[in-house]
């Protein structure tokens, strides 16, 4: 396993935002604040709320333990430990979860039905919320040069990327999920969702030049054998928003935004060709 470290319980909190793990191990004794807060605010996260926690600690206590299960806690284990059974436990639990098929074994994000009940759950409460689905363009080129671990890096960088101008642009309670292999979505309670979307946008372009070799990012894309250049990578982003009209399922919302996402992936491919 890679494994980080957070001694302090706002790190994790930070930490997890930013770089969802497949599990957390979790202790209740901590310098700033106690496990059981941290334990809370992941799962009133709607990030994290997912995420399957262990608690690993000294306090054995009976009434310990139902509260940190009732918590939402997955397990609850206490020190002295036998570090062969804490193994075990770690791998039944990230199989156990990743058998519910909820989230994308690459990119950790939520998946399929998490994406749905987080939607429907929205619609229920009659808050203002914006959905974006980001779709990667030109990613076929590159995956067909560079190789599929290649395309599971991006994919990896792009859901992290998502998670770090969510925390800048967005609110604690905004969504990130995985689509598909190329597209993700963004479910937003933000005011100034173009400034989130911008960013989102100029960040990906400013930084997906890494995983090319110095030619092709010169180049400014992939020459294929017909001696035409696929650009480089970018984002095209079709949002909809709960106040510009009303919504009666999730399909209607979801078709909606694909074709935005096109007119937009449009748009970009005219700026790009108008600047060459």
């Amino acid at each position: 396993y890679n494994v980080e470290v957070a001694p302090r319980g706002s790190d994790a909190l930070t930490l997890c935002r930013r770089q969802l793990p497949d599990l957390i191990v979790l202790d209740i004794m901590l310098p700033d604040m106690d496990g059981y807060a941290v334990c809370r605010e992941l799962r009133t996260t709607t990030r994290t709320k997912h995420i399957p926690i262990i608690f690993l600690t000294q306090k054995d206590e009976r009434s310990d333990r139902i509260a940190g299960l009732e918590l939402g806690a997955d397990d609850y284990i206490t020190k002295p430990f036998d570090i062969e059974e804490l193994k075990l436990r770690v791998r039944q639990a990230i199989n156990t979860y990743k058998r519910t098929n909820m989230t994308d074994p690459i990119t950790g994000l939520p998946r399929g039905k998490l994406i749905e009940e987080e939607l429907l759950q929205l619609m229920r409460t009659g808050e203002d919320w914006t959905l974006g689905l980001v779709g990667i363009d030109h990613m076929r080129p590159f995956v067909d040069t560079y190789g599929f671990v290649a395309g599971d890096e991006v994919r990896r960088f792009t859901a992290m990327l998502m998670n770090r101008v969510i925390d800048d642009k967005g609110t604690m309670n905004d969504f990130v999920g995985n689509a598909s292999d190329d597209s993700f979505v963004v479910i937003t309670l933000a005011k100034d969702v173009h400034a989130l979307v911008e960013t989102l946008r100029q960040r990906f372009k400013e930084e997906i030049r890494t995983h090319y070799n110095f030619m092709d990012a010169e180049q400014g894309g992939v020459r294929l054998s017909d001696g035409t250049l696929a650009p480089l990578m970018s984002l095209s982003v079709g949002t909809v928003s709960s106040d510009s009209q009303s919504f009666s399922d999730i399909r209607e919302i979801t078709e909606l935004a694909a074709e935005l996402r096109i007119l937009d992936q449009q748009e970009q491919a005219k700026k790009l060709e108008s600047s060459s």
